[in-house]
């Protein structure tokens, strides 16, 4: 046996900024320009934008043609931006997959070039694949449109589709050779879509920040209001604590089955599905984590005072902690509880669900108590007034 260790190092970027391509912005272009062209001298450039993010920004594909013609010379917009569905019901078709590979290869998009992706974060997600996917995987600029992608989908290093049913069964792990997080998008997004990222902040400052955590209790109201600034920190220090636990956490590619980041997903992934996606991904998170701190008190492993900040907290900034499709049953048992099972198969090895004791740690525990379980359920149920 010949045996020996392979080491790869990622640099893992993520910039800021408002107006990217109003005509003085450089912000693209100087990441562009970090990069190694190849054999020729100009950085090539293939865009795919959101369908929603277009309707939402009626001049937003003109802008970015615009932007690139203003670069002859330096960079080449090999094509007009290509315009596909976004939201996560293009995560199931997989029809679109093809056709991204289809301007990939008909544009002779290669390793040197660039794909540009502009959308939420399910249309990055399908991107993304894509792209990772093609040669084996050609370079990827995300450039996230949304709260949620913006402070969490986007800034990953996962991208993936749904298949037999089951939310990212068809993936893939790419660090994306930048994240450009335009702050500007927001202020188009409609309401549910602006507050979705407050979600996974409160999630990871429950995980691992204690003092992200207090912040966010004290700007609570003015995140409920969805003020611009307080959006903006939260979004922010949320992009920081995702890229830094990828980068330090010493599990970037997810080989082992702890996914401290995944705090409340088990839940929510399998109520996205149970709602058709009616339930969009951050309110299922804010049930999915509602569902686990309560279970985690019964199990006397968080104390009530702190569970019952956490969901003040939670519903303050504009979050439901029930939803009736959690009631629905096959065979008298309740069918999100499926959810384990399909929790443990998409991480791989033993079922490994992240608990929070405190503000600021977690545990990994093995099994959930099905009692417990169900109880915490009732207490949602009750919680939000739902009679059985």
């Amino acid at each position: 046996m010949i045996e020996r260790p392979i080491h790869l190092e990622f640099t893992h970027r993520v910039v800021f900024t408002r107006g990217a391509f109003a005509p003085g912005n450089a912000a693209l272009a100087d990441l562009l320009a970090r990069a190694d062209a190849g054999a020729g001298s100009m950085q090539r450039v293939l865009a795919f934008v959101d369908a929603g993010a277009a309707s939402a920004n009626a001049e937003l594909t003109e802008e970015i043609r615009r932007w690139f013609c203003a670069r002859d010379g330096e960079l080449e917009l090999v094509r007009d931006p290509v315009v596909l569905p976004g939201g996560e019901p293009c995560k199931n078709d997989w029809s679109l997959v093809p056709q991204i590979w289809s301007a990939i290869n008909q544009e002779g998009i290669d390793r040197h070039s660039f794909v540009l992706a502009v959308g939420g974060g399910a249309f990055l997600d399908l991107v993304g694949f894509a792209a990772a996917t093609a040669h084996r995987g050609v370079r990827l600029v995300r450039m996230p449109t949304t709260s949620l992608g913006q402070g969490d989908a986007g800034v990953g290093v996962k991208n993936g589709v749904n298949f037999f049913g089951k939310k990212n069964w068809v993936g893939t792990f790419a660090v994306p050779y930048a994240v450009l997080n335009d702050f500007e998008f927001l202020r188009t997004l409609p309401e549910r879509d602006r507050r979705a990222g407050l979600i996974e902040a409160i999630k990871v400052a429950l995980v691992r920040d204690r003092e992200f955590f207090d912040a966010l209790e004290r700007d609570g109201e003015a995140l409920g209001r969805l003020e611009e600034r307080a959006l903006e920190r939260a979004i922010e220090r949320s992009a920081e604590i995702h890229v830094t636990h990828i980068a330090t956490s010493g599990d970037p590619f997810e080989l082992g089955s702890a996914r401290p980041l995944d705090f409340g997903h088990w839940a929510a992934h399998k109520l996205e599905g149970l709602s058709g996606f009616r339930v969009g991904h951050g309110e299922a998170v804010a049930i999915g984590m509602a569902l686990d701190l309560i279970y985690s008190v019964r199990i006397g492993l968080l104390d009530r005072d702190t569970c019952e900040r956490a969901l003040r907290l939670i519903e303050t900034v504009g979050f439901a902690l029930f939803d009736t499709d959690l009631d629905l049953e096959e065979a008298g048992r309740p069918v999100v509880l499926a959810g384990l099972e399909e929790f443990r198969e998409h991480l791989g090895g033993r079922l490994t669900v992240t608990l929070v004791p405190e503000v600021g740690r977690k545990v990994e525990v093995n099994e959930m108590d099905e009692a417990e379980v169900l109880g915490a359920l009732a207490e949602l149920r009750e919680r939000a007034g739902v009679q059985v």
